[in-house]
């Protein structure tokens, strides 16, 4: 090797074994190297004894999945671009033409609207059911079905279902129980041992979660995750997986692994602060109705004290406000321009509050009976002091009025 470029690409040198330190070492490849082609024909990366190419795991991506089935109690896991791309891979799956889905009528919007576009056009219905309601859910399953989506707390108005009775009428039926479990992230309640005895005999089939929020928890990164317990079921999903060719970056997924240890005191934290504000505003003649699952008379707040920890940690970090009808768009408009600390902008889990006013009819197939009338805001708590927070809100109630 007389060139330099050649000398430098393939030095011989390589680092020596034995070295341990607070945080893994990060693995990034597209390429992975086999010993002689015995090794490149046998190796196998399904079942994670071995490494043939970067879109199919690294020692990285490998351990930050096997760290959230920890999280989750799952025991199989995929790590894919996005919160939505869990759900997208989930659903291109699981489902083919002629088959259905069923949806909260409170899910995560982009959900809803992939069932209504591209599932659509594939030739793959579905319906919305009130998440509040199960005989709804348990009337609207059919032949057809074949996956049920659940969301706890639902999106925006964080109504909180009766989530064990909804899986075990997936039980029932026979149908695949798929769950949102962003909000809980895995600190809120175990989804995969909802009798919470251990035993795991009622359980959800598939968690997924927007990394992008509790488990980032720095407003820089996208991820999701798709955690099974079911072999075959991980099997599925993960060579659709495959054939989509979805990746995570290994910058990233080192992100997610340094935030991962101060998961629960960040969860934690704001979980305390939210309830905090979330009474203060209650208090509020602009509000007419606050919506926090730990609020005694907040929607479902009687499922959420079933199911999770009343200690700090249960209830995560958002809540949503409706601003009574006496107040216009454009009052709110400058309630939610006014705030100062709170800035507006999507996504939560992060160090910074945010706040998002929403229209909340395009949203729901119709006004849900539980809400009062006016305008809905959400907030999202960061990691401030709740009095500097609190201050803001007042400012800006000020401005308002």
């Amino acid at each position: 090797m007389s060139e330099i470029s050649t000398r430098l690409i393939h030095h011989p040198y390589s680092p020596p074994e034995g070295f341990a330190a607070p945080q893994p070492g990060i693995h990034k490849a597209s390429t992975v190297f086999f010993a002689n082609v015995a090794a490149m024909r046998t190796r196998e990366w399904k079942d994670k004894s071995g490494y043939t190419y970067g879109l199919h795991g690294t020692p990285t991506t490998f351990l930050l999945e096997e760290r959230l089935c920890t999280l989750e109690g799952g025991l199989q896991c995929l790590l894919v671009p996005s919160g939505l791309a869990a759900i997208a891979n989930v659903a291109l799956a699981l489902l083919k033409t002629g088959d259905e889905v069923l949806i909260p009528d409170n899910a995560y919007g982009p959900n809803k609207t992939l069932a209504e576009g591209e599932l659509m056009a594939w030739g793959i219905t579905h319906q919305f059911y009130d998440a509040m309601n199960p005989a709804d859910l348990a009337q609207k399953i059919s032949a057809k079905t074949r996956l049920v989506w659940l969301e706890a707390a639902g999106s925006v108005t964080l109504e909180f279902p009766d989530l064990r009775e909804q899986v075990r009428i997936c039980r029932q039926h026979k149908v695949t129980a798929a769950l949102d479990n962003t909000w809980g992230a895995g600190l809120a309640f175990r989804p995969f041992d909802l009798d919470g005895d251990g035993s795991g005999s009622l359980a959800v089939d598939i968690s997924v979660q927007a990394l992008t929020k509790y488990p980032s928890g720095g407003g820089d990164v996208l991820m999701g995750s798709i955690v099974t317990r079911e072999p075959a079921l991980h099997m599925k999903i993960k060579l659709t997986h495959m054939r989509l060719g979805l990746g995570v970056a290994a910058n990233d997924t080192e992100t997610v692994l340094r935030s991962l240890p101060s998961i629960e005191l960040r969860y934690g934290a704001q979980d305390a602060a939210a309830r905090e504000l979330a009474l203060w505003c209650q208090a509020r003649p602009e509000f007419a109705q606050v919506l926090h699952p730990a609020l005694p008379g907040s929607p479902g707040h009687e499922h959420w004290r079933a199911l999770c920890r009343h200690e700090a940690g249960g209830a995560a970090s958002l809540f949503s406000v409706l601003i009574d009808a006496r107040y216009g768009s454009a009052q709110v408009d400058a309630f939610c321009d006014a705030l100062r600390l709170f800035k507006l902008g999507y996504s939560w889990g992060g160090p910074i509050s945010l706040v998002v006013p929403y229209e909340l009819e395009s949203m729901r197939t119709a006004w849900p009976a539980h809400l009062a009338r006016g305008t809905l805001v959400r907030f999202a708590i960061g990691l401030e002091a709740v009095a500097d927070l609190q201050a803001d809100l007042a400012q800006a109630l000020q401005a308002m009025a």
